[in-house]
C-alpha cells in the first residue's frame, strides 16, 4: 500500500511542474555539437573524393547497414589521390544505430556524421542512401571528378599537407626565402627524419 502512495506522489508531483513543449516542426531545437546524425563522404579542396574504398567503415559498423565496392583509379578517370575508391557506397538507414564506429575506423576522414537527424521517410528504399546522396557538395573551387589530381603528385601531397611546389630536400630555403618560416622549419624537421624519401 505504501508504495502504491510513493508513485501516486510521483505522478502527482509531475503533474503541477513547467512543461517543456517544442511545436516541432515549427521550433527545432538545436542538437548538440557531437550529436550523432546523417552521415556524409567528405571531398578534398579541389573535389576529389577522400574515400579510398578500403571497406573497413563497413567491417565495424555492427548492424552491417554499410556496403562498400572499391574501384581502381586510372589516370584518365581519377575520382580519389589513392590508387582506388569508392565505386558502390550505400548505407542502410532502417538499420544504422547511428553508434559512429564507422567513423572511427575511417582511415581518411572521408567518412563524418552531421547534425541532421530528420531521416523519416514513406518508403523503404528512399532510406537505403547512395553514394550520390551521401557525398557532399562542392563547394566554390572544387571541380566534379573524374579529374588529375590538383593538390600535388602523390596521394601522399593530399594526406600530409605537403605544398606541390615544395620538395623535401632544398625546399626548406626556398621557403624561408619567400617568408614561409614555418612551412620550412616542417620541412626541414621533415627532411631531417627522412620522412617522404
Amino acid at each position: 500500500m505504501l508504495d502504491s502512495l510513493k508513485g501516486f506522489g510521483l505522478t502527482f508531483g509531475q503533474m503541477f511542474k513547467k512543461r517543456f513543449t517544442y511545436q516541432y516542426p515549427y521550433e527545432v531545437r538545436p542538437t548538440a555539437p557531437r550529436y550523432h546524425g546523417r552521415h556524409y563522404l567528405n571531398r578534398h579542396p579541389d573535389g576529389l573524393e577522400k574515400c579510398v574504398g578500403c571497406e573497413l567503415c563497413a567491417w565495424a559498423c555492427p548492424a552491417d547497414a554499410i556496403y562498400v565496392e572499391g574501384g581502381d583509379n586510372t589516370e584518365e578517370e581519377r575520382y580519389s589521390p589513392g590508387e582506388r575508391y569508392g565505386r558502390v557506397y550505400q548505407i542502410n538507414y532502417l538499420r544504422c544505430i547511428f553508434c559512429g564506429l564507422c567513423i572511427e575506423a575511417c582511415p581518411t576522414r572521408s567518412l563524418t556524421m552531421s547534425n541532421e537527424y530528420e531521416l523519416a521517410l514513406d518508403s523503404r528504399q528512399d532510406l537505403i542512401y547512395t553514394k550520390e546522396q551521401l557525398l557532399a557538395p562542392l563547394l566554390p573551387g572544387m571541380e566534379a571528378p573524374p579529374h588529375p589530381m590538383r593538390l600535388g603528385d602523390t596521394e601522399l601531397d593530399y594526406y600530409v599537407g605537403r605544398e606541390p611546389a615544395a620538395t623535401w630536400t632544398g625546399g626548406a630555403a626556398e621557403m624561408a626565402e619567400e617568408g614561409r618560416a614555418d612551412r620550412a622549419d616542417r620541412v626541414a624537421d621533415g627532411a631531417a627524419e627522412g620522412v617522404g624519401q
